[in-house]
């Protein structure tokens, strides 16, 4: 009986971690209706605090932050408009935020990854290449047509191409109200302060002039 119980105490103890585990993988639950973002709030809090309920109206869950179409008319051939938390404050603790992405033909967002956030992808128009990467450097990718869609695991590294003959249009979709965004690129060589000659080098096994030179491609970025 001792061992029976010991047992049943272990997988108890198992749940709840698992438990806990996986409330730790996406955004607090709510602790109430509604808590609309107070962006002006001086209070640091880890997102943001909520306005007075009499200041709440209706705009407040209401957006056209990814309704127009962005410009493309940049090195990458890709823009994208995000309605997070920060520009939709009717968010707040719900867990979701959602992104615009335009891309122009060839169009490239560039390898990077969400920290707090899974992403589903769902094409609108056009025919976009997904791919991710996991921690055993495998890559898993699908060209995802109109209406189809994508899953990128949490915090792996990701990308999309418009491998198409015209613009292509998605939205991702995220089960956190600010996903965050890491851009290995941006932050190796645009980073400020700079990001030190040697570790450079010494990671991409290349001289300092050859860092320079990719580095020159970031500038203003």
């Amino acid at each position: 009986m001792a061992s029976s119980a010991a047992g049943g105490s272990l997988v108890l103890r198992a749940l709840l971690v698992a438990a806990a585990i996986a409330g730790a993988l996406s955004d607090p639950t709510p602790l109430q209706d509604i808590c609309v973002a107070d962006l002006n709030a001086t209070t640091a809090l880890d997102g943001f605090a909520c306005k007075p309920l009499a200041a709440v109206v209706d705009d407040d869950f209401f957006s056209r932050a990814i309704a127009s179409e962005a410009s493309t008319d940049n090195p990458f051939l890709v823009n994208s408009t995000r309605a997070t938390v920060s520009t939709f404050p009717g968010l707040n603790t719900l867990g979701v935020s959602i992104t615009r992405v335009d891309m122009a033909p060839g169009g490239l967002n560039p390898p990077h990854s969400h920290p707090r956030a899974s992403e589903l992808v769902m094409v609108l128009r056009g025919e976009v290449m997904v791919g991710f990467t996991t921690g055993a450097n495998r890559l898993f990718s699908k060209v995802v047509r109109e209406n189809e869609l994508f899953v990128v695991p949490r915090g792996l590294q990701h990308f999309q191409l418009n491998t198409g003959k015209g613009d292509a249009v998605f939205i991702a979709m995220f089960d956190a109200q600010s996903p965050g965004v890491v851009t290995p690129t941006f932050a190796m060589f645009s980073t400020k302060p700079a990001m030190p000659m040697e570790v450079l080098a010494k990671t991409f096994l290349m001289g300092e002039d050859e860092v320079t030179a990719i580095k020159s491609k970031f500038v203003g970025f």
